[in-house]
């Protein structure tokens, strides 16, 4: 919605600055969009007189003049044919931006002569495109701004245009006056009467209108006009001209420019026919289907059948409530006007205008509710204007149907306010406000004014107290807690896990994705879903047909179109839920990471390697870590068939899984189009046990003051054995005293089975021992070290190497 201060003052009678009212605005929910304030850009300008204008010695087409300004008598040379001694013209002192040509005015020398700034054209101000000569004003004092002398004389150039967002609720501020009368409720002025005039017809409309019986109930409740004859239509006067443009509209001829002054003005689309044009009544009917209308934007349109269309007996018309018709609008020919008002209603208009795709004022306005009661007083004050502006005379009026009732009552407890809002406001303040807004007061019961359709219950009374009043008023309260003490933890276990293993993953430098729950059915196959039981009903493209399994689809189709866009190297991840079923509850929470591409990016220093099974593996360790899952897991190659088979583990406590680590298949890789290698693990959140004791402190520091000892242990075990069993067994030899078992190093290949044997290979471990109740002996860590030795040889069939 667009308006001029100037048309805001003609129903506001207001001393607020434009600055205030600004604020206002946007304070009561229309908020400002844009302000264009052209006396601001015109501010450092001021006027001026030219004493003295002489030829420029070395220039045909320059004067010399001698400019006497606030600051003294300057000398200007200026270009212009009309520069000469005598006239007022508008300064441009050295250093002020001139927006008309974009630049700031400097001292400098023309053909020679110095000059000490410039007088300005209109489209150098950007008032208009003249440039053929300097401003000459008729008035002005020597030193005064131009923007207070174009105030005063010349007020439309200086207006400024304020654009305000309408939400849908609020139609009535779709005219100037309904936002004057907001402003007014608030304080800034008050709202000016609008005088009705009572337009007697001096003769029979020949022109009758007929609503069909279907359309009265819903659709057409009130269809009115008149006719006026011996009009003049040309051009409208300056002043409606430069208030329409102002806002961005093109006069078109005095007739069309004053249905659109009421559009904006008053919220009251109205129409105008040729009446030479119109042949019989008017009939406002649904149309059969089928038929065509020229409309006034130049296009024609095929209606459906049921739209409203009005008719006479060669055919629509108009499109009701949208646009009229070409074939009736009226030009600079038109004598005889026949002028509509009518109220549509906003559903059949809205359904209208989106299947024809036709965005007007009127429909805008319509859809959204005007004033049922507006429309034969906007009639009237319409005829007036057209009389005034066009001549002519006027007929009765002739109409069919009548004005719905709209009207409804609630109840008006000044006690909800507080309870709603938090605002202590007077009970006379918020009937000032009501009824400033229009609202009828009898006893605590309040009516709606018609122009209101928003206001539907209690807690709309309320809303419209506390806008008025400013919600910037509110105080910020604590509100009182539930219970004494300290208040119980909000996030449950899981979901405490969850921003556990999300900041991990962060901390690991992992992106984090947020990828569909639905995927193909195909990738679901790929990981172990795709049945029926997961298969989406409704499904909203062809590529999410299926419940996810996994997280690892959607990770690995992100990192394909990462690839695809020249980023090779990858970490991502993302925490959520997979689906084993399609019944409620059939979900699991995982967090699953990959890595794609290298660890690093190139450097000198040879730190640049692709990623492997270990970094999977290490990622995943941490991650169970910050979950407080125990140390001591056990790992199985029990993997899925999405994992590498050789390449893969799964980190358990017995039956229960916790983690699935390592290099993911390259069938599945090739299946979704991501280049290798590429390693991943996912998380089973919720099998991660629960501490057995719960405390919100960590426990106490566990650290003995014995010397612990460090023993290394080399074994020769077959190619096949796995380097976890000889840890797991050496572990095991005595839980009480072993720290810790680290593997430090692995001796394969050629070299080690030509000093070892075919098909061996050495593995070597150091183990940890940490006394607590006194320094172990040489004999006791001998003893440990036998039972490490045998242990480790039973489980691999391996020997100590020598």
């Amino acid at each position: 919605m667009k308006f001029t201060l100037s048309w805001l003052k003609d129903h506001l009678d207001t001393q607020a600055s434009l600055d205030d009212i600004l604020y206002a605005l946007t304070d009561l929910g229309l908020e400002v969009e844009d302000v264009t304030d052209r006396a601001a850009k015109l501010a450092p300008f001021t006027i001026a007189k030219v004493l003295h204008a002489e030829q420029h010695p070395d220039a045909d087409k320059l004067r010399v003049c001698r400019v006497l300004t606030d600051e003294g008598e300057k000398q200007i040379v200026c270009g212009a044919p009309n520069a000469r001694a005598g006239i007022t013209v508008v300064l441009c002192k050295p250093g002020t931006y001139v927006p008309g040509i974009d630049t700031t005015i400097s001292v400098g020398k023309i053909r020679g002569v110095e000059s000490h700034g410039m007088m300005a054209s209109e489209r150098e101000l950007e008032l208009s495109d003249e440039h053929n000569g300097i401003i000459e004003l008729p008035s002005g004092e020597v030193g005064e701004r131009f923007s207070d002398w174009l105030a005063k004389n010349r007020p439309d150039i200086a207006d400024p245009m304020i654009h305000i967002k309408i939400t849908p609720n609020r139609p009535d501020a779709l005219g100037v006056r309904g936002i004057a009368r907001d402003l007014a409720a608030r304080g800034l002025g008050r709202l000016k009467p609008l005088d009705i005039p009572a337009i007697k017809g001096g003769f029979p409309s020949p022109i009758r209108v007929e609503i069909d019986p279907a359309l009265k109930a819903k659709g057409c409740p009130l269809f009115a006009g008149r006719l006026i004859r011996g009009v003049k239509n040309g051009p409208s006067p300056d002043w409606l001209q430069q208030r329409l443009t102002a806002i961005g509209l093109r006069p078109i001829s005095a007739l069309v420019d004053i249905t659109n002054f009421f559009t904006f003005a008053l919220n009251r689309p109205l129409h105008v026919f040729d009446a030479a044009k119109v042949h019989g009544p008017l009939r406002i009917h649904p149309a059969k289907g089928g038929e065509e209308l020229l409309a006034l934007d130049g296009k024609t349109y095929t209606l459906r059948e049921g739209m409203m269309v009005i008719s006479d007996d060669n055919g629509p018309e108009s499109l009701a409530g949208i646009m009229g018709g070409e074939v009736s609008g009226c030009t600079e020919a038109t004598t005889d006007v026949f002028l509509e008002s009518a109220y549509w209603d906003p559903i059949t208009i809205a359904t209208t205008g989106r299947a024809l795709k036709i965005n007007s004022d009127a429909r805008y306005r319509f859809e959204r509710g005007v004033d049922p009661a507006f429309t034969l007083p906007g009639l009237d004050l319409a005829t007036q204007m057209i009389l005034d502006l066009c001549g002519g005379e006027a007929s009765d009026v002739t109409m069919d149907g009548a004005v719905p009732d709209v009207s409804r009552a609630y109840r008006l407890n000044p006690a909800r306010v507080i309870s709603l809002v938090g605002m202590d406001i007077p009970e006379t303040e918020q009937r000032r406000t009501l009824e400033a807004l229009g609202f009828t007061l009898s006893g605590d019961m309040a009516t709606p004014p018609t122009w209101r359709p928003d206001i539907l219950g209690e807690a709309d009374l309320v809303e419209e107290v506390a806008r008025i009043a400013s919600l910037t008023k509110l105080e910020g309260k604590p509100l009182r807690r539930t219970q004494a003490g300290v208040p119980l933890p909000i996030l449950t276990p899981l979901q405490q896990r969850e921003k556990a293993a999300r900041r991990t993953l962060a901390a690991l430098g992992y992106n984090e994705c947020v990828t569909y729950s639905f995927i193909d059915q195909e990738a679901a196959t790929l990981f172990g879903g795709g049945s029926d039981a997961v298969r989406v009903d409704n499904p909203i493209s062809s590529e999410m047909t299926h419940l996810r399994p996994d997280l690892l689809p959607g990770l690995l189709r992100a990192a394909a179109r990462n690839q695809a866009r020249g980023f090779a190297d990858l970490a991502l991840c993302e925490i959520g839920p997979a689906f084993h079923g399609g019944e409620p509850g059939e979900q699991h929470l995982q967090a699953t990471g990959l890595l794609v591409g290298h660890t690093a990016p190139r450097d000198p220093y040879g730190s640049r390697r692709p990623v492997d099974v270990f970094d999977a593996k290490a990622d995943a360790e941490a991650i169970l870590a910050a979950l407080n899952a125990p140390a001591r897991v056990q790992i199985t190659r029990k993997v899925a068939a999405w994992w590498h088979p050789g390449r893969s583990g799964v980190i358990g406590l017995g039956p229960n899984t916790l983690a699935t680590f390592g290099e993911v298949h390259p069938r599945i890789l090739s299946a979704l189009g991501v280049k290798g290698p590429a390693v991943a693990f996912t998380i089973l959140v919720a099998n991660v046990p629960q501490p057995k004791v719960k405390t919100p402190t960590r426990p106490a520091l566990a650290i003995s003051d014995l010397q612990a000892v460090e023993r290394d242990f080399a074994f020769v075990v077959d190619k096949g054995v796995e380097a976890l069993t000889a840890l797991n067994a050496a572990q095991g030899a005595d839980k009480a005293l072993i720290e810790s078992v680290r593997l430090f190093d692995q001796f394969t290949g050629e070299k080690a089975e030509s000093q070892m044997g075919a098909g061996k290979k050495s593995i070597a471990l150091t183990v940890r021992l940490q006394p607590t109740g006194k320094t172990l002996t040489e004999a006791e860590i001998e003893a440990v070290s036998a039972k490490i030795i045998e242990k480790v040889t039973k489980a691999t069939g391996g020997t100590l190497r020598g």
